[in-house]
Formats: structure tokens, sequence, C-alpha cells
């Protein structure tokens, strides 16, 4: 308890001072929704970079990729491999997407589905049904941050209310600063994000053993077993590794908050050069990797959930009070970041494409971005009530998470690149998908190996390119073959 008030207010320094820093570089955002939602269409590459970053290296970049070193095999290292297709991807259709939706002026992603198929009640749709998948993604951020908040409380301060503190001013910061005030966050979480993670993938291998080398030479002596991945057709083998790999990178960039952040840029080659330099980031999965093995090695025995955080407990009973706090603060500020990114995503198609789109409510200006602002509080009231009572079903909601969200591939990649896709096969593929993925999540079935969100998608895929060849439909709404190259405009921060 000793060490807690040091590394708490650490924290709190921390995080409030990176919303005082946001909220100073960002001044007035106004009411205009184009600003509010997409930083006026102005990012450069720098402020792009670090946003779009700031998405996808979370608390899970923090916890899980250290629990599953800590405790699984060497099926734990397609979280090194996805993004090998995750950023080829990107880079051959995000700036695509930009494209389209810069033509078009388009404001959130249900907008893409909306336009490309001629049909708002199809985009309202898709804004609901991201609405249940992103309330659920950020029970992952919520619960990493009570983990974060625990250790550097020293297991002696009521989690619950800190975390519901700290919810609230992330949701009151996106309330006042909107995507701009996200990006200028962002440069401090990404900075202090690195910085952590390579002093957690340094300094614990050269206190216990010597050097990062000699404590890998110790973990794989002591499991041996645990580097070499299974029979094609075991669970967690060749066939799951491959399949959880491709699931991942195409899910990589298809949430509502990618694509905000994609909108948001100045030009399309800006877009282009971000999917060049993104994969940066992915060097600092290793020293996670680092720490959770180090954790494995000094502190073994620990199982689940209590895996994610091994590595924590080491630096809570080896080192100082303040290194613990500093590196809580950068696990923290790594799940609110993000949390406010998903927050005005999921807030804006909220208002855009149901209360705009259906029932012609707050369609624009000033009325509009008020509507976001109050859609965003309705949001975060819908998350923290779903962390605070749907816990013990918390693993299997996240299952349906990573494999429901993805679902929604194929009626963006298959638009942006095949004319032919339509409506009714898009949506009739979408709901294969999704009800497979919440089918299989619930009432698991063996599947030889593969990953069921893997199959739910390749199922969403094959009815959506069978129902179109049966129709014999030769062409779709605004296909994509109306896209013409767009101007690249000048790049700046």
């Amino acid at each position: 308890m000793s060490g807690a008030p040091v590394a708490l207010g650490i924290v709190l320094a921390v995080v409030l001072g990176t919303i005082v820093f946001a909220l100073v570089a960002v001044r007035k955002i106004g009411d205009d929704p184009q600003q509010f939602i997409l930083g006026g269409r102005s990012f450069g590459p720098l402020l792009l970079w670090v946003l779009m970053g700031g998405e996808i290296y979370t608390t899970f970049t923090f916890l899980g990729i250290a629990g599953w070193a800590y405790g699984r095999g060497a099926e734990a290292y397609y979280l090194l491999a996805y993004g090998g297709v995750a950023y080829v991807l990107g880079y051959l259709y995000l700036p695509r997407l930009w494209r389209y939706a810069s033509d078009r002026q388009l404001l959130t992603l249900a907008d893409f589905f909306t336009a490309r198929y001629g049909s708002k009640t199809f985009g309202a749709a898709v804004a609901l049904l991201m609405l249940f998948t992103e309330s659920l993604a950020l029970l992952v951020y919520l619960t990493g941050i009570q983990i974060l908040l625990t250790m550097a409380g020293f297991g002696a301060i009521d989690t619950t209310r800190a975390v519901l503190l700290a919810f609230g001013a992330i949701t009151l910061f996106v309330f006042t600063a909107g995507l701009r005030g996200m990006a200028w966050a962002s440069i401090v979480k990404d900075a202090l994000m690195i910085a952590a993670v390579a002093t957690v993938g340094v300094v614990l291998p050269v206190a216990f053993f010597g050097s990062p080398s000699n404590m890998m030479a110790h973990v794989i002596a002591m499991r041996p077993h645990d580097f070499t991945i299974g029979a094609w057709t075991a669970s967690n083998g060749k066939l799951w590794y491959a399949s959880t790999m491709a699931l991942t990178g195409i899910g990589f960039f298809v949430g509502p908050a990618a694509a905000a952040a994609t909108y948001a840029a100045r030009s399309e080659e800006t877009v282009r050069r971000n999917a060049i330099f993104l994969p940066l980031y992915s060097l600092m999965i290793v020293p996670v990797f680092f720490a959770g093995y180090t954790a494995s090695a000094v502190l073994p025995g620990l199982h689940g959930a209590e895996g994610d955080s091994a590595y924590l407990h080491v630096l809570q009973s080896h080192f100082s009070a303040a290194l613990l706090g500093a590196i809580c603060a950068a696990g923290v500020l790594s799940g609110l970041i993000p949390s406010a990114t998903r927050l005005l995503a999921v807030g804006s198609q909220l208002t855009k494409n149901v209360l705009g789109d259906v029932f012609g409510v707050a369609r624009a200006g000033a009325a509009q971005t008020a509507a976001t602002r109050a859609c965003i509080v309705l949001v975060a009231l819908l998350a923290l009530f779903l962390w605070l009572f749907l816990k013990a079903s918390l693993v299997d909601l996240l299952l349906f998470v990573y494999s429901g969200a993805t679902q929604f591939a194929p009626g963006i990649l298959l638009g942006l690149f095949w004319k032919r896709a339509s409506l009714v096969p898009v949506t009739a593929g979408l709901l294969v998908g999704e009800a497979c993925a919440l089918g299989f999540t619930m009432h698991p079935v063996p599947m030889a190996g593969l990953n069921p969100g893997f199959v739910a998608l390749a199922l969403n895929t094959l009815t959506v390119v069978l129902l179109v060849f049966a129709s014999g439909a030769n062409e779709a709404v605004e296909g994509p073959a109306e896209i013409a190259p767009s101007p690249t405009a000048k790049n700046t921060i």
C-alpha cells in the first residue's frame, strides 16, 4: 500500500495532463459536424499515423499479448504475423475507401454501406449492429484499465469506481474535443506507450537474466514444447494459427473508428503513406513478448486472466512504485484514448445513419453535432452497463466481438473492388456471418482446428458470391467503377 499514492498519482497526472494538452492543442471545435467527427478532413501523415496507431495498439498490447506469451505456446506468434496481412490489405483498399468517401462526402462507415448499396435502411442496420459489437469491444478496454488501476493501487482501492471516473473523464473529453482532440492525445499516448513497452521489454530480462537472449534461452529450456505449433487439425494448431492470422488481418481496418481516421485524411496519398509507415508500430509487440516470457520464468503458476498482469506483479514486487506508476499510466491511456475514438465513431453513426437518415432528426449543422455528443454519452453509458453487469459472460462476448466485427469486411472489400456486389447478397452474407459467429461462440462445434470466426467469415463471403452469380446482376448501385483518381493534396500535420 505504501507505493500506491506514488503510482496512482503518476497515473492521475499523466491522464489529466494528456487531456489538458489535447484541449489546448485543439482549442475550439465549434458545431460543424465535419470538424467534430472528422477533424475537417485535414489530417496529414503525423496525425493520421498516431490516430490510427492509437486505435490499433491498446490495453490488449499491454496486457493480452504479455498474457499470451506468459501462458500460451507458439500459437501466440500469430500476434506477430497478422500485421503482414492487415497492412497489405490496408495499403490496397484504404486509399480507395478514402476516395469513395471523399467524392461523396461520407461522414461514417455506415454511410459507405448506404451509398454503395443504395439503402438508408441497410446503413442504419449496420450502424446498430456496430453499436452492439463496438460496445462489447469497449469491455476489453474497461477491463484492462481496471487491471492496471488495481496494480497501481496495490489492490487497496475501489477500482470499479476509479474506472467509472476515468471513463467519465474521457467521455467528457471526446464530447468536447472531437476527433482532432483524439489525434493530439494519441501523440502523448503513443509516445508513452512506446517508451513503456521498450522499458519493460528490456529492463525485466536484463534485471533477472542479464539480457533478453539469456532470458529466451532460459524460457525455451523451461518450456521446450511451447515453441512448436501443434498438428494441423489440433486445437490451436497450424490451421487455427493460419485462420486466426487471416481473420485478424482481414478485420484489422474494418471498424468504424478506422474508417473515421481514414476519412479524416487530407488526401489519398496521405492514406497510402500512412499504410506504408503504420507497420512500424508492430515493433512494440516484441518487447511485450519479452516481458511476458520474463514473468513466466520469475513468477510461474498463474492461470487464465492472471497471466495478463503477470509482468505487472513482477514490477510491483521488485521495482519502484514510480516505475510501476509510469507503466500503468501509459497502459491506462492506451485504453482510454481508443475508447474515446470508438465512442465518437459509434455515436456519429447513431446520429447520422439512424436519427438522421431514418427519422429525419438532426440531419446537419449544429443540431447534428449536438445529437452526436448526446449519442456519445449514450454509448458510454451502455458500455459501462455491460461492463458492470455482464462480466460473467465476458469471455463469450469477447470471442463474439473479434469474430462478429470482421463480418463487415465482405461488404466493404467486395463493395470497393467488385462492381457486381449488391444489396441483397451482401445483406444475406452479413446475416449468415453474424449468426454463425454468434452461434459458434455460444455453442462451439469441432472445425478441424479452424478459427470459428474465420469459418463464419468464409460462409459470409461464399453467400455473397453465390447470390451475386445466382441473381445474374450486372451492376451495383454507386459501383466502384465510378471511383476516379483524385488529386493529391499537400500533406501537412
